[in-house]
């Protein structure tokens, strides 16, 4: 027997609010997106939920005591408490680098989790931002 769930999209800043028809993973119908990416999303979201997860971990003899991570690539959703408590468990020694792999193929997802800057050790200099450009106050 089909079943209906609602859903708000969050493929774009939209946000629709989709009515999905379906049985078990099988979409049937998707009402109330206002683009095609909504039926993939809602297809998606009812097989296999997933999310980007940004949040630090401990750095040991670094300028902060934090650095922040994220994971490569979207996370199982229901994943996401376990990742947290793995997480939290890590304590990296300075200095970390952008991009480099904090915990790799987390919880056996295949998803790594990498650093999201750079974090010099305690009396190593800073490294300069890395912008294209430079923006400065107009006279």
């Amino acid at each position: 027997m089909p079943e209906r769930t609602r859903l708000i999209c969050i493929t774009c800043p939209m946000g629709c609010r989709l009515d999905v028809t379906h049985e078990g993973h099988t979409v049937l119908e998707v009402t109330g997106s206002t683009c095609k990416r909504g039926a993939a999303y809602a297809q998606a979201e009812l097989a296999d939920p997933r999310r980007m997860v940004a949040t630090t971990v401990r750095v040991r003899g670094g300028v902060h005591p934090l650095v922040p991570v994220y994971t490569a690539a979207p996370f199982p959703k229901p994943l996401i408490s376990a990742l947290m408590a793995a997480l939290r468990q890590i304590e990296l020694t300075a200095p970390v680098r952008l991009g480099q792999v904090v915990l790799r193929d987390a919880l056996g997802s295949g998803v790594d989790v990498l650093a999201s800057r750079d974090l010099p050790a305690a009396g190593q200099q800073e490294p300069p931002a890395r912008h294209s450009s430079t923006i400065t106050a107009g006279k």
